[in-house]
Order: structure tokens, then C-alpha cells, then sequence
């Protein structure tokens, strides 16, 4: 064969994968090729593949007769909205997309190349885990990606999406990175599959049921997407990735925004009910604020009482972080105190700006939470928002009661600006748990029970639960009319756009995990 021949054989044999049967299994399946996934990530045109000829090293069980250009994984770089990003994907085609000791070296040469130039990564997974023929070489290679992740963990941003199987060691890399897209009904993740749980357990479960989609978006918080199909989880990819900067030293990238930055809202003015334990979907107030109405939540299934997301005001992207009244009344348990730190570092880390809309009646009560430890896990979110340098804007609704109010970005823990609504109720616990013990005795003997306490009640209130007190001590900066927030939140960022903040020098803090 002349060199042009055995090149064209050599692409040829690289773009099959595992062979054109395997290839219709997997689209059998319901699930996109690698080379697909690649070119639906990718800006058309832009991908540039590396290490695309390269074989694996294994000459025992039968190997040296299966040898595939590629050796199941596709990596190169490319372009995002424009922007640098690397990527590798995973064939399934080949070997099932295990992972061997080639195979891992092309993933942490472009890893290591991301960080070297500054851009996100990410990783379309789809394998049946190590390469069993290579022994301990490939579960090296797995060690090899994971410190990469550890080393790139806040220096670029990582996503992984998991298109098809993910288990045993495999699954950790995704949970060192910074968010994880599923499919829905062709991905799952577990550390010991079906079969090992019904031998040493006796539980039955399905794949699904033990790490589908929806189990880690419900149920672990694992996941924090869950996607219909794999084109919609690239597309999700690549809109999650429109939000920010390609490493922690720039700034996340900016739009130019329609929405008219002084747009008022006159439903906000109503938003919040007048009964103080009345719900009220906190999502209607983000909505009316950000640009469009548009916010891309994260973990939008679990720990539903804290939402978390990317949006935008004035075409900054900012991360919104908010307690939801309409569920568990907006309360903070352990894993919305976890959900909710683990989406501020990440903002912290990459420069994006934190906006806190505040209705939290506290932590939420009972054995479950003090067992699990809510103490600790709550102390989490009270670090991340402290550690945290980024510029920080709160809004208060309705309640702020006891320590819950400190933890969620209170001016006390460097907030930078405060704002508060008519309707806010900062104090150390609601009025009537408050004059029952302020007032138990007096309301006991009093002629009309009743009537004595809703009376302490109304005066508690007009003392203590509303914003003008802690405006008053410079604890909140203006009590604004509902309808004004976008404009003073679009205004306070163009205030903050210089800000420069910084922790005491240390390795890092130790945060109570």
C-alpha cells in the first residue's frame, strides 16, 4: 500500500468505530454515534480531532487480532458559541467504550491541554467501564483522569454528560466535575450494578430504578440534568456552557439584552400573599426579574425547597440562588444546604456574580434532619456564601427568621448589597412562635386569651418583623417597592463590576464536609 492508501484505510476504519452492526445497534438504541455527539457539540466546522489513529497496546485474550483506530474514544477541541472548548466522547462501538491505558492517555492529554489554554472540558461518557484484558493499566488510566479532574476542579469549568452506561470506578470522575447532564432511558450510574445488590443484599432493582436518569436527579442529586435525548442534552451542554467564562481568571461571557434593564413589573408588588404562611412560587418573582423571564435551573428535581440557576440581568450572567415558599415553605434542610453550596462555589470559583432572592422561615425541624446531621451540612452553605468574593446582592421577600437568615447571604457574611421588600419579616422567629414564649404567661390569664395574643402578635410585628428595623442598623441597604428590583439589581452590578475582594492567604479552608 502506497502511504495515501494506508491513510484513507486508517480513516476509513477510525470514522466505523466498531463496525457498521454496531453502529446501527447504537443508533438501534436510541442513542446518537460518538462522531454525532461531537459534531452536535461542536460549532459546525470547528472540531479538530487528536490521536485519532492511535491502538491500543494489548496483545493477551485475543486482543492483537482487534485492533481499532481511535481505540473507542473521540477527543480533539473545538468551538462552543464561538468559543474554545475540549471535549472527548466515548464509542460504545469499540470494546464498549472501555477504558484502556491508550484510551486514558488520549482523555488526560486533553484534559491537561484545557488547562493549559484556559478552556472548559467536557465529557460525553457512554462505556461499560475498565478494559478487563489490561488488568490494573487501566484502572491506572482511571486514577490518571481523576487526578486530572481533582487539579482542573476551579481552575475550567467540567461537565459531564452520561449518554449510556457509567459504573464501577467510572462514575467518579463525573462526580469530581462540575455538572452532570443524563439521558433519560439509555443512561445510568451506579458503583455496583443489579446483579452484585441482589448477591450480597437480596434487593431487587433494575438499572433504572438503582442509577437512572431521574434516581440521580430526584432522589441523589448526583445528577443535575436530565435530558429527553442525546440531542437535547448536547444542546443543554452547550447553552449551560453560554454562561461561563472559559477559566477562573476571565469573565463569564456577556449578551446584548433586549429586556430594557429599568423594565418594572407591577405583579411583583402582589406576589407575595398577604397571610404570612401562605405559599407563593418564588420562580414567579426570578421570571419577572431576569432577562426574558429566562433561567436555566440546576438540579431543578431535587431539594425542591432551594432553587438554584444561571440567568442574566442587563446580559451579565449571574447565579441565582432562592428559597422556594411552595415547597416544605421554603425551609432549609441538608440537601438543599448542600445543593445550594456546592452551586455557590462554583459561581465563586468561575466569577459569576450571586443573586439571593430570601424567604426562609428557618431549618427545618425534626430527628431525620439533627441525626443526618443538618448542623453540619448547613454550615455548608453558610461557608460557601461566606468564603465566597464574588460580587453578592440579596433580595428579601417575606421571612428571614433566626439563622437561616444569616446563612443565606446576610450583609453580616460580606454581602454587598441588601435590598428588602415591604413584606420582609427579618427577626429571630416568627411572631407567634415569639409571643408564645415572650407572652405565654400574660395570654394564659388574660380575660380573652385570644384576643391578647393576636394583640402582642400585631405589636411583635410592627416592632420587630419587618425590614425598617434592620434597615435602621444598616443591615439592609434600602427597602425597595417589589416592582423596582430588576432595575436595582442591574444598577448595583454595574456598581460591583470592579469589585476586588480576597480571602486571608491559606492552602484553603476547610470546609465542614
Amino acid at each position: 500500500m502506497n502511504p495515501k492508501d494506508i491513510f484513507a484505510d486508517l480513516e476509513r476504519r477510525a470514522e466505523l468505530g466498531g463496525g457498521e452492526d454496531r453502529l446501527r445497534r447504537q443508533r438501534e438504541a436510541g442513542k446518537l454515534t460518538a462522531r454525532a455527539r461531537i459534531d452536535l457539540l461542536f460549532d459546525p466546522g470547528t472540531f479538530e480531532e487528536v490521536d485519532k489513529f492511535v491502538t491500543h497496546r494489548c496483545g493477551d485474550f485475543g486482543m492483537a487480532d482487534q485492533i481499532v483506530p481511535g481505540d473507542g474514544v473521540v477527543c480533539g477541541r473545538g468551538r462552543i458559541n464561538g468559543r474554545l472548548t475540549y471535549a472527548f466522547a466515548q464509542d460504545f462501538t469499540v470494546f464498549g467504550g472501555s477504558l484502556s491505558e491508550t484510551n486514558a492517555a488520549k482523555i488526560v492529554k486533553i484534559m491537561d491541554l484545557a488547562v493549559k489554554m484556559g478552556a472548559p472540558v467536557v465529557g460525553l461518557n457512554d462505556s461499560g467501564g475498565a478494559r478487563i484484558q489490561e488488568g490494573v493499566v487501566s484502572l491506572g488510566g482511571y486514577a490518571d483522569i481523576f487526578l486530572r479532574n481533582t487539579l482542573a476542579s476551579g481552575v475550567v469549568p467540567q461537565i459531564s454528560a452520561i449518554m449510556g452506561p457509567c459504573a464501577g470506578g467510572a462514575v467518579y470522575s463525573p462526580a469530581i466535575t462540575d455538572f452532570t447532564v443524563m439521558v433519560k432511558h439509555t443512561s445510568y450510574m451506579f458503583v455496583t450494578g443489579p446483579d452484585v445488590i441482589r448477591t450480597v443484599t437480596h434487593e431487587q432493582v433494575t438499572k433504572e430504578e438503582l442509577g437512572g436518569a431521574m434516581t440521580h436527579n430526584e432522589r441523589s442529586g448526583v445528577a443535575h440534568f436530565a435530558a429527553e435525548s442525546d440531542q437535547e442534552c448536547l444542546l443543554l451542554v452547550r447553552e449551560l456552557l453560554s454562561f461561563m467564562p472559559g477559566n477562573n481568571v476571565d469573565d463569564p461571557p456577556r449578551v446584548v439584552s433586549a429586556d430594557p434593564p429599568d423594565r418594572a413589573d407591577e405583579a411583583l408588588d402582589t406576589v407575595v400573599p398577604a397571610a404570612p404562611n401562605q405559599a407563593y412560587d418564588m420562580l414567579d418573582v426570578i421570571h419577572a426579574v431576569v432577562d426574558e423571564g429566562h433561567l436555566l435551573q440546576v438540579h431543578e428535581h431535587y431539594a425542591r425547597n432551594i432553587l438554584v440557576g444561571f440567568a442574566r440581568l442587563g446580559g451579565r450572567p449571574v447565579g441565582i440562588v432562592a428559597n422556594q415558599p411552595a415547597h416544605l415553605a421554603g425551609t432549609l434542610d441538608i440537601d438543599a444546604s448542600v445543593k445550594g453550596a456546592r452551586f455557590v462555589r462554583f459561581c465563586d470559583a468561575f466569577n459569576i456574580p450571586l443573586i439571593t432572592f430570601e424567604d426562609v422561615p428557618g431549618f427545618l425541624p425534626g430527628t431525620v434532619q439533627e441525626y443526618g446531621g443538618i448542623i453540619r451540612h448547613g454550615a455548608k452553605l453558610l461557608f460557601a456564601f461566606a468564603e465566597a468574593t464574588v460580587p453578592k446582592l440579596t433580595v428579601i421577600t417575606r421571612k428571614a427568621y433566626g439563622g437561616a437568615y444569616c446563612v443565606m447571604s446576610s450583609k453580616h457574611i460580606r454581602s454587598d448589597v441588601n435590598y428588602a421588600w415591604p413584606t420582609a419579616e427579618i427577626a429571630v422567629m416568627g411572631a407567634e412562635g415569639a409571643v408564645n414564649i415572650l407572652y405565654k404567661r400574660e395570654i394564659e390569664t388574660a380575660p380573652d386569651p385570644a384576643a391578647a395574643r393576636a394583640a402582642r402578635i400585631a405589636e411583635y410585628r410592627e416592632k420587630f418583623a419587618n425590614p425598617y428595623v434592620a434597615a435602621q442598623r444598616g443591615f439592609i441597604d434600602e427597602v425597595i417597592m417589589p416592582r423596582e428590583t430588576r432595575a436595582k439589581l442591574i444598577a448595583a452590578l454595574g456598581a460591583l463590576e470592579t469589585k476586588r475582594d480576597r480571602n486571608p492567604p491559606k492552602k484553603h479552608g476547610n470546609i465542614p464536609l
